[in-house]
């Protein structure tokens, strides 16, 4: 029982976070959530051998995304963005305009690319932590990172220079 109440109370604690984390990945609101459910799945039927249960969930995440979306040739569908905590002065219709290219430009990533990018920038994970949460090393970590922002680069050059046009 005490198992029980140790896991419920780190879902409870923890599913805000999973959930953000689950849209950013997969770019679906409806899609993160059935990640999260099934990484919890897994998680409470590993309960008793996890050492550190968010990273483990994270993990589960991380590889679940990347069979499904090997399993669907890639298809994605972006319905919503998730929850903004950006600066209140700036223009409202500018920072709309940001935070869509990089959503778009986020969604071309292939899917470790992505789980890099999320994970080091929007979970705010180390090197050393993501290599762990994804079962690589670090040197994969670097160089996953390099070659996503290096994508995202010439994915957002373009549209950064077109609205310096307009």
């Amino acid at each position: 029982m005490a198992d029980e109440d140790e896991f419920t109370e780190f879902v409870t604690a923890a599913l805000p976070g999973l959930l953000r984390f689950g849209h950013v990945l997969t770019g679906n609101a409806a899609t993160a959530e059935d990640l999260v459910q099934t990484a919890l799945g897994r998680s409470l039927r590993a309960w008793r051998r996890i050492e550190d249960p968010r990273a483990f969930v994270r993990k589960v995440m991380v590889n679940s995304y990347a069979s499904w979306h090997r399993r669907h040739g890639g298809r994605e569908w972006a319905v919503a963005e998730p929850a903004d905590h950006g600066d209140a002065t700036e223009d409202p219709a500018c920072r709309v305009d940001d935070r869509d290219a990089v959503w778009r430009a986020l969604q071309e990533l292939p899917p470790r690319q992505r789980a890099v990018i999320v994970l080091r920038y929007y979970e705010d994970l180390t090197e050393a932590e993501i290599a762990a949460v994804m079962g690589v090393s670090t040197g994969t970590v670097k160089s996953q990172a390099a070659r996503a922002l290096r994508r995202l680069g010439d994915v957002l050059a373009p549209a950064e220079e077109l609205r310096r046009a307009e």
